[in-house]
């Protein structure tokens, strides 16, 4: 990942929200990125350490950032909005027709599932089930 970092131009993020990817990318692994490098992240706020990205970009350790989801959302740092290099969305990469078709299509089958007695296909607490 170090190598990564030190010779890519761009660095978007898509990892999930876990233990080992909380702050994935703090001070340390934006000093090690290019000068003209951007940080991009639509996966999840606490991926990144807003707070040392705040100070890359204002110290000018990268380039740019581009930010579509936020550690405190939907709260905003108000330090990214004083910012000339950072480009902000409100969390909308999700936001096309077949996406939330596809997320109304899901809510609908693990309700179906549920009122049939069945386990719900998506459940993230398995545990409720007992066995």
């Amino acid at each position: 990942m170090d190598d990564l970092l030190r010779r890519s131009d761009f660095i978007s993020l898509h990892v999930p929200s876990t233990e080992e990817t909380y702050r994935l990318i703090g001070e340390r692994e934006l000093k090690l990125m290019k000068k003209s490098a951007y940080l991009i992240n639509t996966a999840r706020g606490a991926v990144v350490d807003e707070k040392a990205l705040v100070k890359a970009l204002q110290e000018k350790w990268i380039a740019g950032a581009g930010l579509d989801v936020y550690e405190k959302e939907p709260g905003l740092s108000e330090e990214f909005l004083k910012l000339d290099n950072a480009a902000l969305s409100p969390h909308i990469g999700s936001a096309t027709l077949e996406a939330r078709n596809n997320m109304g299509l899901k809510a609908a089958a693990n309700i179906t599932a549920m009122v049939k007695g069945e386990r719900a296909p998506d459940c993230l607490n398995p545990g409720i089930y007992g066995n």
